[in-house]
């Protein structure tokens, strides 16, 4: 991975006895995506609750989304649940064309704050 991808993402954690959320900034992209997928993996074992805040994700590719997806997986094996919140146009786009956004569900379907 390039320093100039490592730059273009970042991830903030902040945790609630409701939730764990991870915050995404920059571009979930191939180079990109294994920190996000880290990062996570990291909390999943610790975590009844994950919930990815998309809201200032600029973009995302097909690594990023499968990302999202083996993220997913591992949680709900883990029994863990994993929700998005804040999720832009152009991203949503993408998660819609997929059918991902079925498969994940919002934080808006489970009455979560969403800032």
């Amino acid at each position: 991975m390039s320093h100039e991808a490592a730059n273009r993402f970042s991830t903030e954690i902040q945790r609630s006895a409701e939730a764990t959320v991870v915050r995404c900034h920059g571009a979930l992209v191939s180079g990109t995506s294994n920190i996000l997928q880290r990062e996570v993996k990291e909390l999943i074992s610790g975590s009844a609750k994950i919930v990815l805040d998309l809201k200032d994700l600029t973009y995302i590719d097909s690594m990023g989304i499968g990302s999202l997806v083996r993220l997913y997986v591992s949680a709900k094996s883990s029994g863990c649940s994993l929700q998005l919140i804040n999720i832009g146009g152009r991203v949503q786009q993408v998660l819609g064309i997929t059918n991902l956004l079925t498969v994940f569900g919002t934080a808006e379907d489970h009455n979560l704050p969403v800032h």
